[in-house]
């Protein structure tokens, strides 16, 4: 055993060196073991003479250096074996580490940190494993939520104590790995390290050992590669990361699918112990591997294994292996990987009894199913447990009447009557129809069409008696007659023992009239359609005469499907198709249709009926060949990756041509995507589909590589892509199948062969038997494996393809770079998954789908963007922060779905970062109009956005640049869209549920991309005016964002003066407006009552904005405005604001002049406020109310009300120079963003303080 490190003064007394090493010496008690003479005996005899508490261990390990008197010991061990192993860990992990060390100080810090760490971790690994322990991983996950700030909701999986290697210098420490994250941290000789990394990032996971480090694991980001290594146990760890790291994957692709698994562990109470989380995690990863080993249904939850034998009547046997139990089946798989496999349909069992124990026989269980077949299983060590687990799931399987009847040592399940549905293919006798498992005829059509309850081949080649096929037909005999004599012997159906003969058999072939059979058998699709009566012919009637994105490319395809195929060139066919095909639509909108499953699809109806075509279908998509059929065709690329890395490994010389060539990543998609009956004649492809649904993806695999096999001097040979392609195309069209009794059917892909001589004639039997002695080294666990490391591989990539078309959406004038952009996208992309991490009721931002165009995959709602606005804005206004954030959600909220999007986003962004002043303070002025300043109440919001957007309308398209989407999108929409797009969240709701139904046309995108091209610039005078509230709410933003300025004092004089100047003007406005109130009235439209501006109504106007905040004089901080408050007041009573307002004004115009820079006065000119507008003073004050298109705006009844424009604003705001240079500062996003990601954690009140800063 490890032991903490203690001083040892004299090393060799009493002890005797076996091994040393520059660093560690082993040492042998002496007098334990062979000779020692009489020292060694008197050592004996004291070690037993003494206390046997005080026994010293025989063997033991100390540290030393070079240099050093001092020794400390490190391990010790009763045997040769224990310390031989602690040993061996300490040459193989820390020798050549510690030879990296300069002073041999830090080699005795480094190995005594290692040694804590290691017994810290044994320490915990014996923790008592009952939810009672709070123990010390209750201790790691709170250290572990205050190092790094991690909010409640992230959840600790394990610790494992470990090395980071920071450049050639191991750093000693703990490594976390949580739901989200990988977290490491250490703290050595003064010197911290801490890393946070979120598994979304990983680009790259792999296990490796190197020269320079020893037994590591390899994690890469986008921007970073990190080693860890010393792990006492590198193989569990490794694991777990793993599983973590395909979670996140399972996220990017479809967030959907990743938060409906039951199984993901997201635990609703905190588990106090190390294992309840990691157990979840551990047993979803059986589960997996279970359901993929038997084929079984994604809904089947492993119950548990143990060891146990099952007698093989077949050869008289007993064959060690395991029993799987699970919900609803019982399985065994031989310890020989093809010695033999079972699965045992609890809905099949009619007896399960515990037979009488024998020495030959122990604990013997026997099982009975409707079959007449009876399984006896043996060596079982629970049998009692076992037998009440199998009961318990029995009773619980639908539609049986269970009986119980227990008496003595046997436990009998009896089953008085048969299941309702008969099960045909499980009768001893084969049904003359293996096709039709229902009694009763679907129900979707009202005549029945052939096709409901045969395949397509049968009702197209009725009268071909065998006969009259000559060798072929007696060829087909003897294989119909080989697979009854297997069913005779091995069972028939879903019990059937299925061992390497069964293989053997399907490698030959697997006659017509079984396949349709014997691929449901081999797929499960058998067992899905059992248990689902009439689901298919429910989803036909439902998904009838419904229109969406998905049943548009299907019609588009299915004449496309087989068409050289004769049963595919009538409507019967091609109808029996259309009706599975939308079927699957309808029931998996995730995938929808993709083009490929046509053509798999259009032979699985010539071997079976419809319904047996869907489940087979689904089996296909659903756990075969695993999102191979999603928009991106992510499982096709995977395997593809594979496919190359096979080739890189199996093939090198062709692998370097081919990859020069740019060939493999264009033919192995088509070959994967239609399990190669695209590329080759139909009936020699349907033997590969025969061993597929057999032995999986492997079988794929192997014929691609011996394809590439067989044409390795041809391909080596070839200059360019093209003509690589033409060699390919024709060495696949010519691989027949001499043995096929269907009548030829032509390849359309044969036109490649014209010209020279065609290449000879390959057998399929032939090219099957060399892809299985040449390339069979491949297992199943080998290839999830792969799977998992070129899945982080393509799913980064498309991550990353996306984040570039996003940017690219992005309209150049919009200010930032690309880099900006860049990064900007992945902060908004982390704070979207942070929804779906530690959301708890946010369901519109959580539910992502993979479908839409990039630009609408990551949206998030009001309070993430009130978290990303309060650290990335340079308008910090403290406590007021997240009031002015709210308004700036729901102007760039154009559709009031409650989410934004990247591009509308960056637009808020812009707004505040680049432009001109005027640009700036534009922005600003918008964020306290409606639709950005609107209270809870629905009714006036509506009306004040009613104003709004008819007034922009009338004089700017929308979108009239990235800026100007603070202008409504929807302003010249019709109304009736509005009233449509009312209710956002349920909208978001449905378009989730209806998705791959009725997604949005692409026309839809073309139009609005159309208005965004054709938009004109807005220009300041379409702004509408301010009414008093408003600006004070302005006021109160302006004192609130120069709280934290350097410059504080001077801003706040400055916005003093200008608040009090501009309170001024609104007065004397007031008296102007006044006077031409009385016109307009009677030629304003009577329909106008909506557009009529906030000003007309103060009533409707004050719920603008919270009362609290504007019936009161502002708070102590903004006394200023307070008393520019009171004077405009004291000029309203005494009746002269109009002389006062004057000469202040012609004052401020003068100062202008004076005080404004070049650049500033520039700014004025070109945003459309005409240069000599600034020296007369009735332009400003009452010009604009004058103008007909002012009063047209104000409508009639502005007699009381008091207002303000935006050139009013800016004129006063030019005024004085401090405001002019802060609006112009420049500031860097990215110093914002580098802070952001430090912090983003940190969002959760858990957390209190600053986390340390990443280094390295």
């Amino acid at each position: 055993m490890w032991l903490g490190p203690e001083e040892v003064l004299v090393a060799n007394a009493l002890w005797v060196t076996e091994r040393a090493n520059p660093f560690f010496v082993l040492q042998r008690r002496r007098g334990h073991g062979k000779g020692g003479g009489l020292t060694g005996l008197l050592v004996g005899t004291l070690d037993v003479v003494l206390d046997s508490s005080a026994r010293v261990a025989p063997y033991r390990i100390l540290h030393q250096t070079q240099d050093s008197q001092v020794y400390w010991t490190v391990a010790c061990g009763s045997s040769r074996k224990e310390i031989t192993k602690h040993w061996e860990w300490l040459e193989n992990n820390l020798l050549q580490t510690l030879s990296i060390f300069d002073s041999e100080e830090d080699i005795t810090t480094f190995v005594k940190g290692k040694i804590h760490g290691i017994i810290a971790e044994e320490n915990k690994n014996l923790q008592p494993q009952g939810d009672e322990d709070p123990g010390k991983f209750k201790e790691a996950e709170l250290k572990m939520r205050k190092q790094f700030g991690m909010p409640e909701g992230e959840k600790l999986v394990n610790y494992y104590s470990c090395s980071f290697w920071k450049g050639r210098v191991p750093r000693q420490g703990w490594l976390y790995l949580t739901v989200n994250h990988l977290c490491f941290y250490s703290f050595l000789l003064g010197k911290e390290v801490s890393l946070v990394i979120q598994w979304v990032d990983v680009t790259r996971l792999e296990k490796n050992a190197t020269l320079l480090f020893p037994e590591s694991i390899r994690v890469d980001t986008r921007d970073q590669e990190l080693f860890f290594s010393m792990f006492l146990n590198i193989g569990e760890t490794f694991k777990l990361m793993e599983q973590l790291a395909n979670l996140a994957m399972r996220q990017l692709l479809d967030s959907e699918g990743f938060l409906e698994d039951k199984a993901l562990p997201r635990p609703i109470r905190p588990h106090k112990n190390i294992s309840a989380l990691k157990r979840d995690l551990d047993a979803r990863a059986k589960n997996e591997c279970y359901r993929a080993m038997f084929r079984l249904p994604k809904d089947e939850r492993l119950d548990g294994h143990t060891g146990c034998t099952l007698w093989t009547p077949f050869n008289k046997l007993h064959i060690p292996g395991q029993m799987f139990i699970s919900n609803n089946y019982i399985c065994f798989a031989s310890k020989e990987e093809d010695a033999c496999r079972l699965i045992i349909p609890l809905r099949e069992v009619t007896i399960v009894e515990k037979a009488d124990s024998s020495s030959v026989l122990p604990s013997p269980l026997s099982i009975s199913t409707k079959s007449k077949m009876t399984f006896l299983f043996a060596n079982l060590k629970d049998r009692d447990f076992l037998v009440q687990r199998i009961s318990d799931f029995l009773q619980k399987t639908p539609s049986k009447q269970l009986g119980g009847n227990t008496g003595g040592a046997k436990a009998s399940i009896v089953d008085p009557g048969p299941e309702s549905l008969p099960a045909p293919r499980e009768a001893p006798e084969p049904p003359t129809n293996p096709s039709s498992p229902f009694s009763s005829p679907p129900s979707f059509n009202t005549q029945e069409v052939p096709t409901a309850s045969q395949g397509l081949l049968k009702v197209f080649q009725k009268n071909s008696p065998m006969e009259d096929l000559g060798a072929k037909g007696a060829k087909e005999k003897m294989k119909e007659e080989s697979w009854n004599i297997h069913f005779f012997e091995y069972g028939r159906g879903m019990c059937m023992y299925r061992t390497a003969k069964t293989r053997e058999l399907v490698l030959k072939g697997i006659p017509e009239s079984l396949r349709g059979e014997l691929w449901l058998l081999f797929s499960g699709a058998w067992n899905e359609m059992v248990t689902h009566p009439g689901y298919y012919a429910e989803l036909v009637e439902k998904s009838m005469g419904k229109y969406s994105l998905a049943t548009e490319e299907i019609e588009r395809d299915l004449h496309r499907s087989m068409p050289e195929h004769p049963a595919f060139q009538n409507e019967l066919g091609i109808a029996a198709l259309r009706r599975v095909l939308t079927a699957y639509a309808f029931r998996n909108p995730t995938i929808g249709y993709c083009q490929a499953m046509n053509i798999v699809t259009s032979v699985l109806l010539l071997y079976g009926s419809e319904e047996e075509a869907f489940w087979l279908l689904v089996a296909l998509c659903e756990r075969m060949l695993p999102d191979y059929y999603n928009t991106r065709v992510v499982g096709a690329l995977v395997d593809q990756g594979i496919f190359e890395e096979l080739t890189r490994d199996i093939l090198p010389r062709l692998s370097e041509k081919m990859q020069e060539l740019g060939v493999i990543s264009s033919i192995s998609l088509s070959w994967f995507l239609t399990l190669f009956l695209s590329v080759m004649p139909f009936e020699s492809a349907v033997v590969i589909v025969d061993c597929f649904f057999y032995e999986g993806i492997k079988v794929i695999l192997q014929v691609a590589l011996a394809v590439l096999d067989a044409n390795m001097d041809q391909l080596l040979d070839c200059s360019d892509e093209g003509e690589a392609m033409t060699v390919l195309g024709r060495y696949l069209d010519n691989v027949v199948n001499r043995q096929s009794i269907s009548p030829p059917i032509p390849h359309l892909h044969a036109l490649l062969t014209s010209g020279d001589d065609p290449p000879a004639e390959v057998d399929i039997f032939d090219l099957l038997k060399v892809s299985y002695e040449k390339f069979s080294s491949l297992r199943a666990d080998d290839i999830e494996q792969m799977r998992f490391k070129q899945r982080l591989k393509v799913i980064q990539s498309l991550e990353d393809t996306a984040k570039r078309s996003v940017v690219r959406a992005i309209p150049g004038d919009i200010g930032f770079s690309i880099e900006e952009l860049e990064d900007l996208y992945m902060v908004f992309k982390a704070k979207h998954l942070a929804s779906q991490y530690w959301g708890g009721s946010r369901s519109a931002a959580i539910h992502r789908d993979p479908s839409l165009p990039y630009l609408e995959q990551y949206r998030i709602d009001a309070s993430q963007f009130r978290e990303l606005f309060a650290s990335l804005t340079p308008w910090a206004c403290g406590s007021h922060t997240p009031v002015l954030a709210g308004r700036m959600f729901r102007l760039l909220d154009q559709n009031k779905d409650s989410l934004i999007n990247f591009k509308e986003f960056v637009t808020g962004m812009s707004g505040m970062y680049h432009g001109d002043l005027t640009e700036k303070l534009k922005a600003l002025y918008k964020l306290h109009l409606p639709p950005a300043l609107i209270p809870e109440e629905a009714e006036s919001a509506l009306e004040a956005t009613h104003y709004f957007t008819e007034d922009s309308s009338s004089e700017a398209s929308p979108l009239a640049s990235d800026l100007d989407l603070f202008l409504p999108w929807e302003a010249q929409e019709a109304p009736a869209q509005e009233q449509q797009e009312g209710s956002g969240n349920e909208d978001a709701q449905e378009r989730r549920e209806e998705k791959g139904t009725s997604p949005p046309d692409y026309r839809h995108y073309l139009r609005l991309w159309a208005k965004e091209k054709e938009a004109q610039k807005e220009t300041i005078k379409d702004l509408p005016k301010m009414n008093q509230e408003q600006f004070i709410e302005l006021c109160k933003t302006l004192y609130n964002m120069f709280s934290e300025d350097p410059m504080e004092q001077d801003l706040y004089h400055a916005i003093a003066t200008v608040a009090s100047l501009l309170l001024r003007i609104g007065e004397v406005g007031k008296k102007f407006s006044a006077r031409t109130a009385k016109k307009p009235r009677d030629g304003a439209p009577s329909g106008d009552h909506n557009s009529a501006t906030e000003e007309d109504e103060p009533p409707r106007a004050k719920p603008h904005q919270d009362p609290t905040q504007e019936c009161h004089p502002p708070a102590a901080g903004d006394t200023h405005l307070g008393k520019a408050l009171h004077d405009s007041h004291v000029i309203a009573e005494g009746g002269s604001g109009e002389g006062q307002g004057s000469p202040s004004l012609l004052l401020s115009d003068d100062e202008t002049k004076d005080d404004m820079s070049m650049s500033s006065y520039s700014v004025v000119s070109t945003g459309s406020l005409q240069c000599e507008d600034l020296t007369d003073d009735t332009v400003l004050v009452g010009g604009e109310a004058c103008s007909p298109t002012a009063t047209s705006r104000i409508g009639g009844t502005v007699d009381t009300d008091w207002c303000i424009s935006f050139e009013q604003i800016l004129a006063s705001i030019l005024t004085e120079s401090v405001l002019v240079n802060f609006f112009e500062k420049r500031v860097d996003i990215r110093l914002k963003i580098k802070d952001q990601k430090k912090v983003e954690r940190q969002f959760s009140t858990s957390s209190d303080h600053e986390p340390p800063g990443v280094s390295g």
